[in-house]
């Protein structure tokens, strides 16, 4: 993707391209402009100019005049706060996700997400009887059943204490090799980061400052924790 989009005073100028396998992180501290690069790749929010790519498919192209819908991007995004349905349970919330895809595009199916998600003894209950860990949990089961092309994860693990944290990172780091679908996957919390990210795209002040692939992250972290908060 290379976009430009303009937010009031703060500009993002990004271009970068990521591998359509594993987690790739988006990287760099609040303000820098992660969540802006993902809402534009979901259409949620409209470039002034560039072009977004998926897999061969064009979803925004501002010379040529594509800019596909949301729901036509076949991209899944899982919240930082869940975003589930109070009034439905669990497993209402999960086939929300599956009857939004023909079933002639979907590719992958209830109950191997629910197995591996360890979310059986949640299907009857409600949003409001869920833990914060649960919640994220169906969430990520809610977007899976989507078949999306590429699964966006914009801090899902931000409102968790460190226990459950930990209990939520190793569902995550399973579902590009279970289910095939990409992440990319921001966060500012550098543990996130070296459990899951095969690369990480660095966002600073809207720009994209560096690429690390995987053998690197962990120096390139250590040294902006060594900077300060301002650079985490």
């Amino acid at each position: 993707m290379a976009v430009i989009k303009r937010l009031g005073v703060f500009e993002v100028d990004v271009a970068f391209r990521v591998p359509l396998t594993g987690v790739t992180a988006l990287f760099g501290p609040s303000g820098s402009g992660k969540t802006s690069v993902i809402n534009m790749i979901a259409g949620l929010i409209r470039p002034e100019r560039g072009r977004i790519d998926l897999d061969g498919r064009t979803l925004f192209d501002s010379e040529a005049g594509v800019d596909l819908p949301p729901h036509r991007r076949r991209i899944g995004y899982v919240f930082q706060d869940g975003r589930l349905f109070p009034h439905l349970s669990v497993r209402s919330n999960l086939l929300y996700g599956l009857r939004r895809v023909r079933k002639s595009e979907r590719f992958i199916q209830f109950d191997p997400v629910v197995q591996l998600l360890g979310i059986g003894h949640l299907l009857h209950r409600r949003p409001g009887r869920l833990s914060g860990g649960e919640k994220q949990r169906v969430a990520m089961g809610r977007a899976l059943l989507t078949s999306p092309r590429l699964l966006l994860m914009d801090e899902p693990l931000a409102s968790l204490d460190q226990a459950r944290k930990r209990e939520i990172l190793p569902f995550i780091a399973r579902l590009p090799g279970e289910f095939s679908v990409p992440i990319v996957y921001v966060s500012h919390d550098p543990e996130e980061i070296l459990a899951l990210a095969g690369g990480a795209v660095v966002l600073e002040a809207g720009r994209v400052a560096a690429w690390r692939e995987s053998d690197e992250l962990g120096s390139l972290l250590a040294a902006r924790a060594r900077r300060g908060p301002a650079a985490a």
